[in-house]
């Protein structure tokens, strides 16, 4: 069993949207041998799109709006990939996928830099201390100076960085990169069909000249030299306890510098690592099963309307048709089909070890959180949801499809998609999101996966926020005075709709015993 949890790198690629990502998890598909030829993405030529983007509107824009889970074997390791969406529409989804990892792979574009969506990404790694990478991509093109980028990255990610391979040069007259890690040479051909020569060179000898030109050459021994000086050497150990960043440098649409930082990535990110519960820390040797769902999606496969729930597991080894506790609702599961994956494609398994991730059928028994155990009463901690900023009122367009629409819109907030709130004063359904991405996501699945219709309406409002007080007094004149802004939520807890900045201000000011919440998780 330890054998098997020391194999496993669970992490996932994280960025703004544009930098790469998808592309880079394409690569390292690639390298696992389990797909024969990258889809480019952007060529109308080749009608492959990116095979982690299955969904009908990811192909039309080209964007991944939903996480998606791929596992390959590589040099002995199984590695299990999520890409998320980079967009900030459905960070929400992004935020999930990082309590199920146990690394990150950030990618930053070598012109554009550290993005805000990135920082936000980051906040979130150092708050649960995920050792994380940074993958500099798209060196093939003109960008900022790698100096300038290392410094960036420090105060931007608020992290130490050292990095582990140097470019030389780059745009038109990148000539590729020396990895510092394996202290060799990797020339660049910007040929996509050809792999990297790969070149074992003293940094000192003349022989990098006849490689690289004279010129490259001095400036790359002044480089190194520099980064000696500046730098401290590379500890393993400063990496897991996510007090510095590995940097790495390359092309991951010429397939450049990728198989180095996948090398490197196996040999030194976490094993899976203990997950917190509320009871107790949870091992993953513990012999006994534990497992925690991080997300939900629903018609993966459009012949059939089937809802999938991603487990972790995070301890013990699960198998195939073994029963299981649910610990929300204490009724006890088999799993006659659970399945693994590769994006869209998946296949049933006999066992799972901690690490793993693994989708079960769900017909709506699994909410987000749930927990399953061999019988012990722990729950994981929940996932937070944040407090939307977007509203609208969701309204039937079809009044013969109530029942379909309410089944879509049900299914839906169980994936997290978006947030749903009941106003209490007019009963109406308001649907909060974080960005408008998301509202046309929700119109477009509902109406291609469930043949529901809805429209939606303007609604002016500010944040939601959950609010709750140990004085009853004061909570019930509070909802006296702010009956038209109240609503619930989905667990039937108390929400405040703030219709302005100003009001949530003063509303904070004049009822000083109520707590308010911008995450779900309190």
């Amino acid at each position: 069993m330890n054998e098997e949890i020391t194999r496993r790198r669970t992490f996932a690629i994280i960025s703004h949207p544009d930098a790469g990502k998808t592309t880079l998890t394409e690569k390292l598909l690639l390298f696992g041998g389990q797909i024969q030829v990258a889809g480019a993405v952007k060529s109308n030529k080749i009608k492959k799109t990116a095979t982690s983007d299955w969904m009908e509107i990811e192909k039309q824009r080209g964007i991944s709006v939903t996480t998606s889970v791929m596992e390959f074997d590589y040099n002995g390791y199984k590695v299990n990939i999520l890409d998320t969406p980079g967009h900030q529409d459905f960070a929400e989804d992004t935020f999930r996928t990082l309590t199920a990892v146990d690394s990150c792979i950030i990618v930053v574009d070598s012109a554009k830099g550290v993005e805000a969506q990135t920082r936000k990404l980051m906040t979130v790694c150092r708050m649960r201390k995920t050792p994380v990478i940074v993958f500099v991509n798209k060196m093939d093109r003109e960008g900022k100076d790698p100096f300038d980028l290392l410094d960036e990255l420090e105060t931007e990610l608020q992290i130490k960085v050292r990095p582990l391979s140097w470019p030389i040069n780059q745009g038109a007259r990148f000539k590729g990169v020396y990895n510092i890690y394996e202290q060799r040479l990797n020339l660049f051909a910007s040929d996509k069909q050809k792999v990297t020569e790969k070149v074992e060179v003293d940094i000192q000898s003349t022989v990098l000249d006849d490689y690289v030109g004279e010129s490259d050459a001095t400036k790359l021994r002044e480089d190194l030299d520099l980064l000696a000086g500046v730098y401290d050497d590379f500890e393993v150990n400063d990496y897991l306890d996510a007090r510095v960043a590995p940097v790495f440098f390359g092309s991951a649409l010429n397939n450049f510098g990728v198989e180095e930082l996948l090398n490197c990535f196996v040999e030194i990110a976490p094993s899976p690592r203990p997950t917190k519960a509320e009871e107790r820390e949870v091992n993953p040797e513990e012999p006994k099963f534990t497992g925690f769902i991080f997300k939900i999606t629903a018609n993966i496969d459009p012949n059939h309307r089937s809802c999938i729930a991603f487990c972790k597991v995070c301890s013990g080894k699960f198998v195939r048709n073994a029963p299981y506790l649910h610990v929300r609702q204490g009724k006890t599961l088999r799993f006659s089909s659970p399945t693994q994956f590769m994006a869209q494609r998946k296949s049933t398994i006999d066992e799972a070890w901690p690490g793993d991730i693994i989708g079960l059928p769900d017909n709506g028994t699994f909410k987000i959180g749930d927990t399953l155990t061999e019988g012990e009463l722990i729950h994981f901690r929940g996932l937070p949801s944040f407090s939307p900023e977007m509203f609208k009122y969701i309204e039937n367009a079809d009044p013969m499809k109530t029942k379909q629409l309410q089944k879509g819109i049900e299914q839906l907030m169980d994936e997290g998609v978006a947030q749903l709130f009941v106003n209490q004063f007019n009963g109406r359904k308001i649907i909060g999101t974080v960005g408008q991405l998301q509202f046309e996501v929700i119109q477009y699945r509902l109406e291609n996966e469930y043949g529901a219709k809805c429209r939606w309406e303007p609604i002016s409002l500010y944040k939601a926020c959950w609010i709750e007080s140990d004085n009853e007094s004061e909570l019930e004149a509070f909802k006296k005075r702010k009956y038209q802004y109240m609503a619930k939520d989905r667990e039937g807890r108390d929400v405040f709709l703030a219709d302005s900045g100003y009001v949530l201000q003063m509303a904070q000011q004049d009822f000083e015993h109520i707590k308010f919440h911008f995450t779900s998780e309190f």
